[in-house]
């Protein structure tokens, strides 16, 4: 069974300045070495960049762009949304389907929007989903702490069974890719 890692809005815009994500330098290592692992494993590594249509995180500009110290492969695959959810009008769940893919691995930035609607729309489909559970960020709200939300999440997540799928919360490190 193929799965893929998707790597949500993991952009320069998110990792600086007021809004910057926790932690991000810190996840983005983490994306990093589980990334490696998935590329090693064969496995297809999506890219996934929210972009808006003027100003802040418009298509190419400088905070769309992949954040600094993220590594990309010439063969990872790029996909870009206007929406929280990387499925909604996109091409994503055709080429997840092109390439046999019937799980996914998840990370990326911010977990309460982008990262939390897609993985619940990636149940609704039928994917199964590892959270890499200290691999997803958030600059946190007015009601809580970034790690909070993390924390939150992560055991939100793990706890919905209505669509069939479930979600896995994995640290990086305990990750068994390829086995």
């Amino acid at each position: 069974m193929t799965t893929a890692l998707l790597i949500i809005d993991v952009q320069q815009g998110l990792c600086e300045g007021e809004g910057r994500a926790f932690e991000s330098d810190e996840v983005i290592a983490r994306i990093n070495g589980v990334s490696a692992q998935v590329r090693g494993a064969g496995w297809p590594v999506v890219f996934i960049q929210h972009e808006s249509r003027a100003g802040y995180l418009a298509h190419g500009s400088r905070e769309w762009q992949l954040a600094d110290g993220l590594q990309a492969a010439a063969e990872d695959l790029r996909v870009r949304k206007t929406t929280p959810d990387a499925f909604q009008g996109t091409d994503l769940d055709a080429l997840l389907k092109a390439r046999g893919v019937r799980e996914l691995i998840v990370c990326g930035m911010h977990t309460e929007f982008c990262v939390d609607t897609t993985i619940r729309r990636a149940l609704a489909k039928g994917y199964p989903v590892t959270l890499v559970a200290d691999a997803h960020t958030s600059a946190g709200n007015a009601v809580l702490t970034p790690r909070l939300v993390i924390e939150h999440h992560n055991a939100t997540l793990t706890n919905i069974s209505s669509f069939g799928p479930r979600v896995l919360a994995v640290a990086s490190a305990d990750l068994q890719i390829g086995v």
